[in-house]
């Protein structure tokens, strides 16, 4: 039955049913439609190529056709490719071979063709009249094909009203700040062959994000690595990738590589209507990758209508050449270091050493190499002083190569603050970090650690919520902002902030140290001490189980937990120190922060914002340990 002269709304083919109103498709197997028949999920155009096929049951539907229905005539993509990707999206919802098709039929060079018999369902939507459609019924397509011809006699007319309306709505809002745009750069596919090529997928995902979120980031924000690398392997719906990112846009991405060849297929799709707005292939030998993401950004830009100062568009069209070992190399660090593993670090080092070597003026190379060495020196992994001091000289060296590299001034703030002790010095290296950087939501965090520290509570609180946006998926980042909280003294919502942390990372750090911490403060003893069983670590288990038996006055049981920190674990002077304080014992609670300072201890970091020395606060002494500290009054 042809459609043309059929108003239904329902349709069935084979095993499916679709809904061509509501763009809905169910499988219905072999039996009868139940309300609870399994939808199958269709993107958009996938779904309107179906629908063509549907109502040209048996004739074909030419490729030419297809893309004056998908696309107007003013949209910059590779139609083919584009048709292709729709196919075999398509295909894949309806379990079709194209080599041995039950639905779908491939005519060589001409088109598709529905081999399927389809079946009309009247629907009561339709039955009211079925002369016409419903309101909201998408048109006719064969109708759609010819209106489109028609449509190109009044462009021309349509083009100089749209110029002058467009004009004037630009004189009169060019100064008004539009809302941030949000895009998600997905993970890039490894489609080599070769899985050793991940590394260099995940880094040059990072890569992009980095420099997309460099690039105007007053009007366009850029979520963060942790988030998006989740969706990494997933057929999730761009819809529910929108709804858990708030992002208008996606960029998809995908590796290929053919000997010294790499080809990057990028495209750009809007969320609303799961569109396809911009797609290109880069076909590239290896050395010259980083001029991909030049031309990706430079494209992204366009197509969503960024308005870049010059500054902006100066910094788009700088280049940033690097030796391509040196880039693998540090690809290769940047992967292990990710890892967060000591065995794992230590490659990290071999490959930023080797990066290093390979090109002296890779600054970025350099701020890895920091990095690494910073964090064997904090573990014990190599000898404290001579770590500190390789670390320190390679951000230095970071820094002298590239004094606007936000990876570097975060890093110099970092040694600042957790070698250093100089509050202030980390505070601006942080905050320089921001201003260079602002959309990247690993500077934007340290940056509101730094303002928790110095007291900025208000600043901190503002800052973390800011990295949640920015990487919403993360659970560092919304663990930080539970911190933050919980260091205000909003700890109810900080308790619902770490639950959601621990809801997508069980493993995120501090999970739940700091959810005993906020039952402490709460005073339920009970629910702390099963917080506390799912801490790993011994000391902090020992330390958090002293305070909570103290709460319930088992002071037999809290003084064992806690002489078996100071027994097994006397470094860890700041965390016996806060016990003593909790314990309202400051004469104790003073003699470990000074040992804690002594020892260099990063804890002192917490020592203006920590709630739990909170007895301490009103005591000279504390006074004058935040002057010793060099924290400001």
């Amino acid at each position: 039955m042809n459609r043309s002269t059929n108003q239904a709304e329902l349709v069935r083919f084979g095993e499916f049913e679709l809904n061509v109103r509501t763009g809905e498709l169910f499988s219905i197997g072999r039996g009868t439609v139940e309300a609870e028949s399994p939808k199958v999920l269709v993107r958009e155009q996938p779904f309107q190529i179906l629908r063509i096929l549907v109502e040209r049951q048996g004739k074909i539907v030419t490729r030419q056709e297809i893309r004056q229905i998908l696309w107007p005539d003013d949209t910059v993509v590779e139609f083919d490719r584009s048709i292709n990707v729709a196919m075999v999206i398509l295909r894949k919802a309806l379990a079709d071979d194209a080599d041995h098709p039950k639905y779908i039929e491939t005519l060589a060079r001409r088109g598709y063709r529905l081999i399927a018999p389809v079946e009309w369902q009247q629907s009561s939507t339709a039955a009211a009249d079925p002369r016409e459609p419903p309101a909201d019924a998408p048109p006719n397509i064969e109708g759609l094909v010819r209106k489109r011809s028609r449509k190109a006699a009044v462009l021309g007319a349509s083009a100089v009203i749209l110029a002058a309306v467009g004009y004037m709505a630009w004189r009169n809002l060019r100064d008004v700040t539009p809302p941030k745009i949000m895009l998600a750069v997905l993970p890039f596919e490894n489609l080599t062959g070769d899985p050793g090529k991940e590394y260099y997928a995940d880094g040059l995902t990072e890569e992009t994000i980095s420099r997309l979120g460099r690039l105007a980031p007053n009007q366009l924000g850029v979520i963060g690595r942790t988030s998006v690398m989740g969706y990494k392997h997933t057929d999730k719906r761009l819809d529910q990738i929108g709804r858990d990112l708030s992002v208008q846009y996606v960029l998809e991405n995908s590796l290929r590589q053919n000997g010294d060849h790499l080809r990057i297929t990028t495209q750009l799709l809007r969320v609303k209507d799961e569109s396809h707005l911009w797609s290109h292939d880069y076909d590239y030998h290896a050395q010259d990758v980083l001029t991909v993401e030049e031309n990706v950004a430079a494209s992204v830009a366009r197509e969503i209508q960024l308005r870049l100062n010059a500054g902006q568009q100066a910094e788009l069209a700088r280049s940033q050449p690097a030796n391509p070992e040196a880039f693998d190399a540090y690809l290769k660090g940047y992967y292990f270091f990710e890892r967060n593993t000591d065995p794992d670090t230590y490659m990290a080092g071999q490959y930023y050493e080797r990066a290093t070597q390979l090109d002296p003026s890779y600054a970025l190379a350099w701020v890895g190499l920091s990095r690494v060495r910073k964090w064997q020196a904090m573990r014990g992994l190599m000898p404290t002083e001579e770590g500190y001091r390789v670390a320190r000289e390679a951000v230095e060296r970071a820094l002298a190569l590239n004094p606007n590299l936000a990876e570097a001034h975060t890093q110099m703030g970092r040694m600042k603050a957790q070698v250093d002790f100089d509050w202030i010095g980390a505070d601006a290296s942080f905050q320089r970090g921001v201003e260079l950087e602002p959309s990247n939501p690993e500077v934007v965090s340290f940056a509101a650690a730094s303002a928790a520290a110095l007291g900025r509570l208000d600043e901190a609180l503002q800052m973390g919520r800011r990295a949640v946006d920015l990487d919403p998926l993360n659970a560092g980042s919304l663990d930080f902002l539970a911190e933050a909280e919980f260091d205000i003294g909003r700890l109810d919502q900080a308790a619902a902030d770490g639950k959601k942390a621990l809801k997508l990372s069980s493993d995120v750090w501090p999970g739940p140290i700091l959810q005993s911490k906020i039952y402490l403060m709460q005073g339920h003893w009970q629910d702390a001490l099963s917080e506390i069983v799912l801490v790993r670590d011994d000391p902090l288990r020992a330390y958090l189980s002293a305070m909570a038996y103290h709460g319930l006055g088992r002071k037999q049981e809290s003084d064992s937990a806690l002489n078996y920190v100071i027994k097994n674990f006397p470094s860890n002077a700041y965390i016996i120190a806060e016990v003593y304080a909790f314990r309202n014992q400051p004469n104790e609670a003073f003699e470990w922060l000074d040992r804690a300072h002594a020892q260099r201890n990063s804890g002192m970091f917490q020592t203006k914002s920590d709630p739990l020395l909170k007895n301490l606060h009103h005591d000279p002494r504390y006074n004058a340990l935040l002057k010793r500290l060099n924290f400001p009054s």
